[in-house]
Formats: structure tokens, C-alpha cells, sequence
């Protein structure tokens, strides 16, 4: 009787855990990224840049600013220009990235909310989001960008590949450390 009990106790224990492990990859991060919601962390590139580019020497900060009912905000701060704010949303359980650009008077910049939606669930530490018909309309050359984001305990990276050329950009945050945020982004006040 009690090794009965014993495994009766232990098959509803596994049952428990294993009902907790049955949600969906994109669920699982987007309850880890939301536990960040409010704080601001600095980041540094990862990859190749040269001293022309727009980030070399900048100071890069993430704020996860605003969470909500099926979005997070998260303006990206390059050193003093405060234009782009990523903008995650889950659309028929999936996510989308979109990236929203504003000029320093809140109005859109001309090239602006291209992005692309997750093909599937995907895990709960990485979600990828290949160029959507929107982004190819309006940026052609980025017809085959693939954007990636992953997030564990430490970390928080963004990170874009053009596929079929040698454009690869990444920056990681650290997430163990907040920092002060630079105030809203431009049109978010």
C-alpha cells in the first residue's frame, strides 16, 4: 500500500512539474523579459564596428519601460540620440518585433516599424523574427534580415543577421546591474 501511495504521490508530482514546463517557449520569455519591466540596463556591441559607426563610443542603454496587456516597450538609447524603441507584442500567440523610429520632435522617422513576427513558439531563452512583407515594402535590401532576441539570468542580447551578406549586429546588456535611464524616448513622453 504505501509504495501505492508513494508513486500515486510521485505521478501527480511529475504531472505538476511537467503541466508547469507545458507552456509555450514565447510565453516563458515573455514572462522573464516582463519581470524586468522598469528597469534600465547598459549594453555594449558585440560585434565588429568601426570608429565611424553610430554607436562606437556610445554609451547603449535598454529601458524596459512599459509592459502591458500583450506588449513591452523597450527604447534603446544610443549615447544622447533617443530615436528607437523596440516594440514587442504577442499577436495570436506569437511575437512580434517591430521597430519604431521617431525624430527628436516625436514624429516618425521615414523609415520606421519594420520588424517581423516569430515563425513559432520558439524557446524560452531565444525568439527570432525574420523580416516581414511590411519591412521588405519599405526596406528592400532587408527583405532577408533575421532578427534574434535572447534573454537568460545575466543577459539580454538584440541581435540582426542579413542573410546572404556579412551584416551581423549584436549588443548584450547586462542584466545583473541596472543603471539609470536616459528619461523617454523620443515621441513616448
Amino acid at each position: 500500500m504505501k509504495n501505492l501511495m508513494l508513486f500515486a504521490v510521485l505521478f501527480l508530482f511529475n504531472g505538476l512539474v511537467a503541466n508547469a514546463q507545458d507552456k509555450p517557449g514565447n510565453q516563458l520569455f515573455w514572462e522573464t523579459l516582463s519581470k524586468h519591466c522598469g528597469n534600465a540596463y547598459e549594453g555594449e556591441v558585440t560585434t565588429p564596428i568601426s570608429e565611424n559607426d553610430p554607436f562606437a563610443g556610445k554609451k547603449l542603454v535598454m529601458h524596459v519601460v512599459d509592459c502591458g496587456n500583450g506588449f513591452i516597450h523597450i527604447p534603446f538609447f544610443v549615447g544622447e540620440d533617443k530615436s528607437r524603441t523596440w516594440v514587442l507584442t504577442m499577436e495570436d500567440n506569437l511575437i512580434k518585433l517591430k521597430h519604431d523610429h521617431r525624430h527628436e520632435d516625436g514624429s516618425e522617422d521615414k523609415v520606421t516599424q519594420y520588424g517581423g513576427t516569430s515563425p513559432n513558439t520558439g524557446l524560452a531563452n531565444i525568439q527570432f523574427f525574420p523580416a516581414d512583407q511590411e519591412t521588405s515594402d519599405l526596406i528592400p535590401y532587408a527583405s532577408n534580415n533575421v532578427w534574434w532576441i535572447t534573454i537568460d539570468d545575466q543577459s539580454f542580447t538584440y541581435n540582426l543577421r542579413r542573410i546572404g551578406s556579412d551584416r551581423f549586429f549584436s549588443v548584450k546588456f547586462d542584466l545583473t546591474k541596472k543603471v539609470e535611464s536616459p528619461g523617454p524616448a523620443w515621441g513616448w513622453e
